[in-house]
């Protein structure tokens, strides 16, 4: 953990107090939400209590300063600027540029959150100079928030990728995490909902990563519960500000706790929980008014019109907008929250009656909403956000040159190790590189053979989807009905042979067809031959199991035929019904069954068509060493027995 080390000369007695140690003759300081959170609310409280002791001027005493002033400033704000501006002379007194830049900084964004937003700009700017690139993430953060707070949304956004940038290119997680829930936040007030929820939950990813609650991440849970509630998935949203209490609750950050407690209004609100949600609005006027944070109250009023809006209590809704109105100073910047409240004041009016007041604040919050949501706000945002993900990829490539690098770096190093074992091993390295020869030779022909075999199949299947094609096109010449069967049968028997070369070629194993699968394929290539899928119901009932091309093609070409067969005299006059087709192993023998629940064999009948059918089937049956039974009960059902080592 980084800590600071001072020399106990500077004490004259000191013990446990707060986040200070003394050990051995000199003294430690593990610093909030960076070395540990391990801590409660009292963690202010007790850092008074150090700095009380630390009379003497140093390092330490200034970043005690800073930290008790930055962190004040949510819970008080007017104590939290009092603090920095001590904090700030004494800096300036010991001519340390370094700790009054970083004075400057939580300066900067306590005015922010006073209003005082030009004032904030100001100070931020002046502090860059003396502010290390590595460490000013949090000074163009608060930049950032200026510009957000002034309604110049672009320009936030420039700032969130300054900051992104920053962060990639020094590692820093806690940086990046900052950049992606500001990015978040700009992306929920453009009522971009969902690229808000991705950059969300991408900051609370590193923030968990990183292992530290502090009040960025805290105020991230707040924003994904926000998201949540936008998308209406009101049980996550709850889920999320429930941790955001609990944290806020913990560390005492009344200005994320006023936060929560808003989105809970909107949440209830929007599932009618109307005296909840007024509790709520309370519970985030209470912690506003304790941090004296007037856009919070501001915020606070706000919602509690929109609840009173909701639940028909207009007069009451008119009372607490016009009392958010009261607590924002002329030069207020926030335009997208001012532009919230006459929207829900002009609905208030509108629903009393008092059309006039209506239009006026309709107008107002029309202007508002349109000096915010710009198009060349948009389009700079979209740029931006398309500039940095091409910067991102760009760092990924490079990412992956280095680690190509040092595995070719990795691959020499092992190159030279062999080399020195080749000049110690001698002739047994011979044999072995004889014996590496002869393996990759054999490999080399084995992967020749398997390319050569996959070719074939590759062939094979062309040149049965050219004969496909040409049996296809003189059946749509051929007049004759019983000539144009047999030229359909053949199609049919052609396109069969080749579904299974084409498994072949496809799926990379060259010698064996997974029949469920490819009896699925063929089946429902058959049904849709025959324009019967709105009326047969195929099915298959088997587990996968896989089958020499050899025995494959026969029992392939003996499953075609059959399933042909039940579709042309199985179901008459486009009756409905079922086929279905089982194939499993059993005590040495293959067991195939084919069935059908049409009319039966009395009508379903090898008498009818050709006859090549029936013989192919029995000459293929004997060709496997396999026996085939018919049983026509409910139907008709084929069942093949075929001897396992002579159909392997």
């Amino acid at each position: 953990m980084k800590k600071v080390f001072f020399l106990a000369y500077f004490f004259t007695s000191f013990g446990l107090i707060a986040q200070i140690q003394k050990v051995g003759g000199s003294f430690q300081y593990e610093e909030v939400f960076i070395d540990t959170d391990d801590f409660q609310s009292d963690y202010l409280e007790k850092m008074e209590g150090s700095l009380a002791e630390l009379k003497s001027p140093s390092e330490l005493r200034l970043q005690i300063i800073n930290d008790l002033g930055y962190y004040y400033h949510t819970r008080n704000l007017t104590k939290a600027l009092l603090i920095i501006e001590g904090g700030l002379n004494e800096a300036r007194d010991m001519g340390n540029s370094y700790w009054e830049g970083r004075m400057m900084v939580s300066q900067g964004a306590i005015l922010l959150r006073m209003e005082e937003l030009d004032h904030a700009q100001s100070v931020l700017t002046a502090a860059i100079e003396n502010i290390p690139e590595k460490e000013s993430w949090l000074l163009y953060t608060n930049l950032g928030y200026v510009y957000e707070r002034k309604g110049m949304l672009g320009e936030a956004f420039s700032y969130a990728s300054k900051v992104l940038e920053i962060g990639e290119k020094y590692n820093d997680p806690k940086s990046i995490a900052m950049a992606y829930s500001d990015m978040s936040n700009l992306f929920w007030k453009q009522r971009k909902f969902e690229m808000a929820l991705t950059f969300g939950l991408k900051s609370l990813d590193l923030f968990e990563k990183r292992g530290l609650r502090d009040l960025d991440y805290d105020f991230t849970l707040h924003l994904v519960g926000q998201f949540y509630v936008d998308l209406n998935e009101p049980l996550k949203a709850l889920s999320y500000f429930k941790k955001s209490v609990e944290f806020g609750e913990r560390y005492g950050f009344y200005n994320n706790l006023s936060d929560s407690y808003i989105a809970l209004v909107n949440l209830q609100t929007d599932l009618g929980e109307y005296s909840e949600a007024i509790s709520s609005g309370m519970e985030a006027l209470r912690y506003a008014e304790l941090l004296d944070n007037e856009f919070m109250i501001m915020r606070s009023y706000l919602a509690l019109g929109k609840v009173s809006n909701a639940s028909g209590e207009y007069s009451k809704a008119v009372g607490y907008l016009e009392s958010s109105l009261a607590n924002i100073k002329p030069n207020f910047g926030d335009k997208f929250q001012l532009g919230m409240v006459y929207e829900e004041l002009s609905k208030a009016h509108e629903n009393l009656g008092e059309f006039k007041q209506a239009l006026a604040s309709s107008k107002m919050s029309d202007k508002l909403r349109q000096e915010v949501f710009t198009k060349e706000a948009e389009d700079k945002i979209a740029l931006l956000q398309t500039e940095m993900e091409v910067a991102q990829k760009e760092n990924t490539i490079k990412l992956q040159q280095v680690e190509l690098s040092k595995t070719r770096e990795l691959q020499l190093f092992y190159l030279a190790l062999a080399i020195v074992a080749i000049v110690f091993l001698g002739l047994l390295y011979i044999v072995y590189l004889r014996k590496e020869k002869y393996s990759k030779l054999l490999e080399k022909r084995n992967q020749e053979k398997e390319y050569l075999l996959k070719e074939i199949h590759h062939r094979v299947k062309n040149n049965l989807e050219t004969i496909s094609s040409l049996l296809s096109l003189q059946i749509a010449t051929i007049e004759s009905p019983e000539f144009k069967q047999i030229m359909e049968e053949t199609y049919s028997r052609v396109q069969s042979m080749g579904m299974i070369h084409l498994s072949l070629y496809k799926k990379g194993n060259l010698k064996k067809v997974e029949m469920k699968q490819f009896f699925e394929e063929l089946g429902g290539f058959i049904v849709d031959t025959f324009d019967a899928e709105s009326r047969i119901d195929f099915k298959t009932e088997m587990e996968p199991i896989s089958l020499d091309i050899d025995v494959a093609i026969p029992i392939g070409l003996i499953v075609n035929e059959l399933i042909s067969n039940s579709l042309k005299y199985a179901f008459p006059q486009n009756s409905a019904g079922r086929i279905t087709v089982s194939l499993e192993e059993k005590d040495a023998s293959l067991l195939l069954n084919v069935s059908d629940d049409g009319i039966g064999m009395m009508a379903n009948s090898f008498s009818k068509g050709t006859g090549f059918g029936r013989e192919l089937i029995g000459l293929l049956t004997r060709q496997l060493d396999g026996k085939m039974t018919l049983v026509n009960e409910s139907g008709t059902a084929f069942s093949f027995e075929f001897v396992l080592n002579k159909a392997a």
